[in-house]
Formats: structure tokens, sequence, C-alpha cells
């Protein structure tokens, strides 16, 4: 080390700290003070955030609850619809089977049933998309979903597809 640098190390390790902007000051996360494995997560149930797909272009996600999920159609089905113009919505009560209509959406260029994935009785149907059916064409997988419905046996939700299994059928095609 040069005599320089011995000379003016202790000298700025006293003065820089003072003189420097509390944003450039380097913040170090209060997590790091534990051990590690010691912070707790709180995070749900990873099965109440998986969505799962049919190989028919539809999603279904499972609520909080365990009892009612929403439908919807996929990206990919938005996409090769084109424009949507019309969306009908089922009735509330209807009790569907999985692999029955639960829907239907109509684009310019071609009109499509919604099939549900599983059975259950359709708790409500999507009041947006009544006066804007484009909003699926912006949000096909998040908010422009179809219907929402009690499901009757969430054990159908198993013969399912999840999102890996899924894009592997749409590279497919």
């Amino acid at each position: 080390m040069s005599a320089a640098t011995r000379i003016v190390r202790p000298f700025a390790s006293r003065a820089l700290p003072q003189k420097l902007p509390l944003s450039s000051v380097r913040r170090i996360s209060p997590a790091a003070g534990f051990p590690r494995g010691s912070i707790r997560s709180f995070s749900q149930s990873p099965f109440l955030e998986v969505k799962k797909y049919t190989e028919s272009h539809e999603w279904i996600e499972l609520a909080d609850d365990g009892k009612t999920a929403r439908i919807g159609i996929t990206k990919y089905a938005a996409k090769s619809l084109g424009d949507v113009v019309y969306v009908e919505l089922p009735v509330k009560e209807l009790e569907v089977g999985a692999g029955e209509p639960v829907g239907a959406v109509e684009s310019v260029k071609s009109a499509s049933d919604v099939l549900s994935p599983v059975s259950g009785t359709v708790v409500q149907g999507n009041a947006i998309l009544e006066d804007k059916a484009k909003f699926i064409n912006e949000s096909p997988e998040d908010e422009a979903w179809i219907a929402e419905i009690e499901v009757s046996d969430a054990a159908e939700l198993d013969g399912l597809l999840d999102e890996a299994a899924y894009k592997a059928t749409i590279d497919d095609e």
C-alpha cells in the first residue's frame, strides 16, 4: 500500500459517509440480519393459485374458497378469434357438465362455444362483457372471464392441463 493511501484512507472513511446524500447510501434488507431459514413466508397453497387449461382453449381458476371458479378463453383462443363483437353469457343457476357449453364468443371471423372444463352451477356471468365484448381481446386470461361457477367436484380439475402442458399443445398446432 502506498504512503498516500495509508494517509487518505482513515480520513476518507470518516468524511465520506457524512458527506454522501442519503439516496446513495446502500440499504441493507432487514432480512439480512436474520439467520437463513428463519423468515416466515405467508403464501397461499399453490393449488389455489394454479390455473388449469383444456385442449379446446378454455381456462379455469379455482377461487380461494375452493368451491367457486372462473372460466374463460385463453390468449391463444382470443388471438385466433380476432376482434370479438359479442359474448353470450350463461344464465344464472344453469347446471353444466364438463365439456358442455357455458357461453359463446362471436368475432368478425367466427363464432365458438365456450365449454365448461368441470361440472357445476353457474353463479354469474361477467357483466362487463355485456357492454364491452372486445374486452376479451384485451384481457382474456384475467378480468375478461366469461362465467363464475360453483364447482360440483374439484377432483375434475386434476384431469386438466397445467400451463406447460397447454403450451406444448399450442406449439404442436
